[in-house]
């Protein structure tokens, strides 16, 4: 592990951040956090506290409404302290902007190369008996088919691209195959396609480690302006959002002007 900053990977984030529709309050951001780097469990401090001990991965934190400000990070391997080591990772000063909604994901390239991305979810309005279904490609592998109820419905996906699609509301039975072929890599697995609701799929993992998985959010309320609190997994407390400008980092693995490129394509 090495220790770096991520200043210029925050002003990539804010990038994509004004992309997106606006929160209820210009002031706060609306942030989650996946951990999709597999083997790599770190303890965070927020501005000197331990806020975070013991994220493991697969963990997708509950949506956060982050108040827009100045935040010190310092990211400790698990069970190390400042007392005890230096930080792995540390970046003093990051600005987090208000009015956006956010999924932060620290996650494996294609090649296995740990990475960070910033994707804006589509909170736009779903029309009646619609629901919107979100395809996130964030895993070691290559591209791939996404099946519902065994026809293609995205086909090609690579990663760290994604597919959004507007369907009838409804149970689909959805499998994840290797790019035109009838190779199932993932599932199947039911997912509820709730009306006015954006369910994000993530695949996440290392295909040759037989490490992949999936971790699913959803946002709902979409039918009218999105002035609420999506709704989502897991728990987790504010300035942890965070942690995932510096997961990758950790790993030893970021490239900050790779990623700056990335979040603009957003």
């Amino acid at each position: 592990m090495r220790k770096t900053t991520t200043a210029v990977l925050l002003a990539g984030a804010t990038a994509a951040a004004f992309a997106a529709p606006a929160a209820a309050d210009e002031h706060e951001a609306t942030v989650s956090v996946l951990h999709g780097v597999p083997g790599l469990t770190v303890d965070v401090y927020v501005n000197g506290e331990e806020t975070i001990p013991d994220f493991a991965p697969g963990t997708l934190t509950d949506p956060m409404m982050l108040p827009a400000g100045s935040y010190d990070i310092a990211i400790y391997a698990d069970g190390d302290t400042p007392d005890s080591a230096e930080p792995a990772l540390s970046a003093e000063g990051l600005e987090v902007p208000g009015g956006a909604n956010l999924t932060l994901a620290a996650h494996l390239d294609e090649g296995g190369a740990p990475m960070l991305s910033a994707f804006v979810n589509d909170v736009s309005a779903t029309a009646a008996g619609e629901a919107r279904l979100t395809v996130r490609h964030a895993a070691a592998a290559p591209a791939v088919d996404v099946r519902a109820g065994g026809s293609p419905v995205i086909e090609g996906l690579t990663n760290p691209d994604e597919e959004v699609l507007d369907l009838p509301a409804g149970t689909v039975s959805a499998d994840v195959v290797l790019a035109g072929t009838e190779d199932v890599v993932l599932g199947p697995a039911d997912l509820d396609l709730g009306e006015g609701v954006n369910t994000i799929v993530y695949a996440w993992g290392s295909a040759e480690d037989g490490t992949l998985d999936l971790a699913v959010q959803t946002i709902d309320g979409l039918h009218s302006a999105p002035e609420g609190v999506p709704s989502g997994q897991g728990g987790l407390a504010a300035p942890g959002a965070l942690l995932v400008l510096a997961l990758a980092g950790v790993a030893g693995a970021v490239v900050a002007g790779r990623y700056v490129a990335r979040a603009e394509r957003v």
